[in-house]
């Protein structure tokens, strides 16, 4: 199997990425493009799920943090995006990974623990209650994922970079637990990351943790 991976070089609108996915998704179930994966970054926006409801999990006016929110239909519940974050959105055909979403999640899960442990020396973990991944009880991954026609769109959400205090508009994941909480690489490694090197080490790892062949992206 291929893994196609597009990167855009400058934050993308979230709206304007959601048209696009849109767009990427349909031709992905046309069979006219493989399966790809597209990494990028959003100027701040609050992203709600499926799930009804969310608005208590919004603590801030977005109008007084020059943010917006934006209702998807991934799952999940609501959730930060925004600058210094690793957004990756992901078209695979669910056929290729045997018609199971659970295990296409675990294996992305699986991705970034071996990223984490093998570019930073961080260990991080699956959850048994949450989705995404986790070091300690603070979560630097997110993950919902949607399924159209057998074809997946929306994904990741990597904290590399993140002004963490932005989670502070949210009840992140819609996860109250007072000793729960988020992190990021720079946070537990101390120093800024240097952005694109990250991006390129998640993207390999998945491809290894999916099953897709190596190669150029």
């Amino acid at each position: 199997m291929v893994l196609d991976v597009i990167t855009s070089d400058v934050p993308v609108p979230y709206r304007e990425a959601l048209e696009r996915q849109h767009q990427l998704h349909a031709r992905r179930v046309a069979g006219e493009i493989p399966d790809t994966l597209w990494l990028l970054e959003h100027p701040p926006v609050i992203t709600t799920g499926i799930r009804r409801n969310q608005e208590a999990n919004i603590l801030i006016d977005p109008s007084v943090v020059d943010a917006e929110i934006v209702e998807t239909e991934r799952g999940g519940e609501v959730t930060y995006h925004g600058p210094g974050q690793l957004v990756g959105y992901l078209f695979v055909s669910i056929e290729n990974h045997g018609f199971r979403v659970r295990r296409f999640v675990k294996r992305l899960e699986e991705a970034f623990i071996l990223y984490l442990a093998d570019a930073h020396g961080i260990k991080a973990r699956h959850d048994a209650e949450h989705t995404g991944v986790w070091v300690g009880m603070d979560k630097i991954t997110a993950i919902g994922i949607a399924l159209r026609r057998r074809v997946t769109l929306h994904g990741f959400a990597f904290n590399v970079n993140t002004n963490l205090s932005h989670f502070d508009w949210i009840v992140p994941c819609g996860i109250a637990d007072s000793t729960r909480g988020v992190t990021s690489l720079e946070k537990l490694t101390g120093e800024k990351v240097d952005f694109r090197a990250a991006a390129e080490g998640v993207a390999a790892s998945i491809k290894s943790c999916l099953r897709y062949d190596s190669g150029p992206e």
